[in-house]
């Protein structure tokens, strides 16, 4: 490929498809997992909410393992897509596996570990794809600007999975308590993913570069000492609250519209999901030429307060008989929002890369990108506990609702000031972290001249403020900088 095919339309789009997995496959989830196994299996709230998060604990091994196997792994595919292709097999099988009806001869503890072991299964998957996924980026493309344009075209085909992701199952589960109707949607989306995800190891490419062997031992110290970086720690900030809150919207969104709307069917749900997922497409269109524009965290400064105020507005239409198209329109207005948090974090996300080299001399993007996976899975699994808990605090009765029955009016409106206030606090601690982030474009550029610097290939001596700014962003002094041992010791 020429170097203007390789910052051309179809080589972002090649970039872009694997993230119709990524988008998308959290959606379902997060949607309706604990759906399916609350209403058509009849599993308390407090322990099917409590699944995802559980299996975090296998995460916590298995990402750091994937970002050094994928930093470590020589292949003429490329190292990060040679691991993409690998898991997108198994992302398929184990996507499907998770959703299989197991009744576990009424023992409800026997049930849950079987859940369990399931999502981890598929947590592993996960981590085979998304975790060479999100470090490849660095690997095709140096340049700050062009990294968002990529980033920018992959949030477009994320939001697309989740659209998909988010209508097609409410066209095909009609009966919420219908178990064999999760599991035809599970066959779908397999097969979905595994195509998107093999389009792009197709029309991508990567920098073959020295290869970086640890043990097993360094693997863990090495996933901890990302967390070094002043950059990364308000990334991850960042990351886990503003995930978290898209987290809150889609799945409390079936006990929302159902519970509380009592409008779940007549095709209303369908069109919740479809209202916020088309805003949020239309969103990341939106927020692309302002990203570039600007800087890659100026989207959820403007996007986050918009959300806010509709959101808050939501807890006046959230009764039985309010009028649908207030709802509607409020929920187009916190999706076209929503884009703007994932169209920048992505993108920042190629950048913290760069920042932790600068630390430690080592180039670790898949490291990076194994924490960062991790923490979006934490960011899914807490949401999904919280929702759990919550739900069984104000008195969500899982037997009334495998019956099909109405909750208890008390329950009505706790569901109702869930959906509104958790996710208000969860954007106002991501607004936070955010005015923090210290990297722009100018930031990011001084970091790449000083990085060549340490290299030898730039002879030029770094200014004052090129100086405060590499300590600003670091959180190193300047002197502290380009060590290995920042890297291989948790403490310097």
């Amino acid at each position: 490929m020429t170097n203007s095919g390789k910052h051309g339309t179809l080589a972002k789009i090649s970039y872009g498809f694997a993230d119709i997995y990524g988008g998308g496959a959290f959606v379902v989830i997060s949607t309706f997992y604990t759906v399916f196994l609350t209403k058509s299996l009849g599993m308390p709230t407090a322990l099917a909410g409590t699944i995802p998060l559980v299996g975090k604990i296998w995460d916590a091994i298995t990402d750091p393992l994937m970002g050094n196997i994928a930093d470590r792994t020589r292949s003429r595919f490329g190292a990060k897509r040679f691991w993409m292709l690998i898991g997108s097999i198994i992302s398929a099988i184990t996507f499907v596996i998770m959703w299989i009806p197991f009744t576990a001869g009424g023992s409800t503890i026997g049930q849950y570990i079987f859940y369990i072991l399931m999502y981890m299964l598929f947590s592993t998957g996960f981590t085979i794809v998304m975790v060479p996924y999100n470090g490849l980026l660095p690997d095709m493309v140096e340049d700050y600007t062009s990294r968002a344009k990529f980033s920018s075209v992959r949030m477009v085909f994320s939001a697309l999975g989740a659209i998909i992701a988010g209508l097609l199952p409410t066209l095909m589960i009609k009966d919420n308590t219908n178990k064999f109707q999760y599991v035809n949607v599970s066959i779908v989306f397999a097969g979905i993913f595994l195509t998107a995800i093999i389009l792009t190891f197709i029309g991508t490419w990567e920098r073959q570069k020295e290869i970086q062997k640890i043990s097993l031992s360094e693997t863990f110290t090495q996933s901890f000492t990302v967390f070094k970086s002043h950059s990364f720690r308000l990334f991850i900030g960042i990351f886990i609250f503003g995930q978290a809150a898209a987290d809150f919207i889609t799945g409390l969104a079936v006990y929302y519209i159902d519970d509380v709307l009592h409008a779940y069917g007549g095709g209303n749900f369908t069109m919740l999901m479809g209202v916020i997922l088309i805003s949020q497409f239309l969103g990341m269109i939106l927020f692309a030429p302002i990203m570039a524009s600007t800087n890659k965290k100026f989207p959820i400064l403007l996007g986050t307060p918009i959300r806010i105020a509709a959101t808050f507005a939501m807890l006046f239409f959230s009764h039985e008989g309010a009028p649908f198209m207030v709802i509607l329109a409020l929920s187009f207005v916190i999706g076209l929002a929503m884009a703007g948090t994932s169209t920048s974090i992505y993108a920042i996300l190629s950048d913290l890369a760069d920042v932790d080299e600068l630390i430690t001399s080592v180039s670790r993007p898949g490291i990076c990108s194994g924490m960062a996976t991790f923490t979006r899975k934490i960011a899914a699994g807490l949401s999904s506990a919280m929702i759990g808990i919550l739900l069984a605090m104000i008195g969500y009765d899982e037997k009334i609702a495998s019956a099909g029955g109405q909750q208890a009016l008390s329950t009505q409106k706790g569901i109702a000031n869930i959906y509104v206030f958790a996710q208000i606090i969860l954007l106002l601690i991501t607004l936070f972290f955010t005015i923090l982030f210290p990297v722009t474009k100018k930031e990011f550029d001084i970091i790449r001249k000083e990085i060549a610097r340490r290299k030898g290939s730039d002879t030029s001596v770094a200014t004052a403020e090129e100086i405060a700014v590499c300590e600003k962003v670091t959180g190193f002094k300047y002197d502290k900088l380009w060590s290995k041992d920042n890297a291989l010791k948790i403490h310097a």
